[in-house]
């Protein structure tokens, strides 16, 4: 790697266009070559060697791949530590995009430190969300920590520059002309294929006009399916936020949401591992293995839970309303510790994005910021009449349901929630 070379380091970003820190590195360099690092760090803690988002990342890698080739240059590729990386190259600058999660920020600000000492400049941008960190507070300086205000403040801020596409194009001439490059294999990464099929990168306008009309119904096919492409940054938020504007007010709240939360995690990076409230970690919360295990398998004897967790296992998707349903159910009914339920989907979604699933964790248990009061306590047989009723998505995910070959509930539905609400009664009163 010479010294005239510059790095665009590509994280949660895969692609060329619309994208900030790409188009800064080609606005002021003339040789930039882009580079992808599967990090160790990170493909280590992965228990499950057949990790559909490491074949997302691969796939996606190979598309680039073809694109810049195209353009003459090519990909390099690292499978390794970032932070060894970076002291054995020595590139005239290297650029990225901001990465907000705990891990991401301690392995920059060392990547930083690593590259100073050369006097090499590693300089990061906003390219994952619209507003981050400081943009969005209140009058006093202070973050927000309830949604609603925060929304209006959001709204409120939003310029048409905010949403402006950066347009790469014109300057792809400033990649670094080379012969194609090596590319790994999932099994040179130690993992194999998944089986799932991942979710076209398409924005589907028909789905996204009825969302606020449809969002609720995991039978139809009404969400627009792009989370797992928005947390690899397939796609760009600045496109979605203008299709959101343009043709559904409800689509783009939860768009906000997503802000929100980074927002939250990057303020409070203690709810990555404890509640947002501190009360909630008094709750006594149960440890019992073959009730978690009969959750994780959807086993649970009730129908639209076990649909939801059936779901995910096979597809690495869950509807967020069943999301929401699962949640509950696991923290409430069996009193079992949010944080096991997070690391689950955590292991198994497509589009596990920290900030949101934590931030979506907390707000059905009740511990995060403008979380649901813990009395609410999700009926799971309401909620399937309500949102499934002719039973479409049940069937499809749970197939015996009403023969003897599946279970009984594993707990009543009156005595588990009278038994919640006593227990975080008295934990939260003390």
């Amino acid at each position: 790697m010479d010294s005239s070379t510059t790095l665009f380091w590509l994280r949660r970003d895969l692609r060329l266009e619309d994208n900030a820190g790409l188009f800064h590195a080609l606005n002021e360099n003339s040789t930039v070559l882009a580079l992808f690092i599967f990090d160790t760090v990170i493909l280590e803690r992965l228990e499950d060697k057949k990790d559909a988002r490491v074949e997302f990342i691969l796939q996606s890698l190979l598309i680039l791949k073809a694109a810049l080739e195209k353009l003459g240059t090519s990909l390099f590729v690292y499978h390794g530590n970032p932070t060894e990386f970076f002291k054995r190259v020595s590139p005239r600058s290297v650029y990225a995009n901001h990465d907000y999660e705990p891990y991401a920020r301690q392995r920059d600000n060392e990547v930083q430190q690593i590259l100073a000492k050369r006097e090499i400049a590693f300089k990061t941008y906003k390219d994952q969300v619209i507003f981050d960190r400081d943009e969005i507070i209140k009058a006093d300086g202070s973050p927000y920590t309830v949604y609603t205000p925060y929304s209006r403040k959001w709204k409120a801020t939003l310029t048409p520059s905010h949403i402006e596409n950066y347009d790469t194009r014109h300057l792809f001439d400033h990649f670094k002309k080379i012969a194609p490059l090596k590319f790994p294999t999932l099994s040179d990464l130690g993992f194999g294929k998944s089986g799932i099929v991942f979710p076209e990168r398409t924005i589907k306008r028909s789905v996204i006009e009825k969302y606020h009309l449809q969002r609720d119904f995991p039978a139809i096919d009404s969400t627009s399916r792009l989370s797992v492409h928005l947390r690899f940054g397939t796609v760009s938020i600045r496109m979605l936020v203008q299709v959101a504007i343009a043709i559904n007010e409800k689509w783009l709240n939860e768009l906000i949401w997503r802000d929100f939360y980074h927002m939250i995690l990057w303020h409070f990076p203690h709810v990555a591992t404890k509640s947002f409230k501190p009360a909630y970690d008094h709750i006594p919360w149960r440890t019992d293995l073959t009730e978690f295990s009969a959750w994780c398998k959807g086993q649970t004897g009730y129908a639209i839970v076990d649909a939801g967790m059936r779901e995910l296992n096979a597809t690495g998707f869950m509807h967020n309303r069943v999301r929401m349903i699962t949640a509950s159910f696991l923290a409430k009914h069996l009193l079992i510790d949010w944080r096991w339920g997070e690391a689950y989907f955590a292991k198994k979604l497509l589009d596990f994005d920290l900030a949101a699933n934590n931030g979506g964790w907390q707000w059905t248990v009740g511990s995060g910021c403008d979380a649901v009061p813990y009395f609410r306590v999700f009926n799971p047989m309401l909620q399937a009449e309500k949102f499934d009723p002719d039973q479409r998505y049940v069937r499809k995910w749970v197939p015996e349901l009403g023969t003897p070959q599946y279970p009984k509930p594993i707990v009543d539905h009156a005595v588990a929630r009278d038994r919640a609400l006593k227990i975080f009664k008295a934990a939260l009163s003390t």
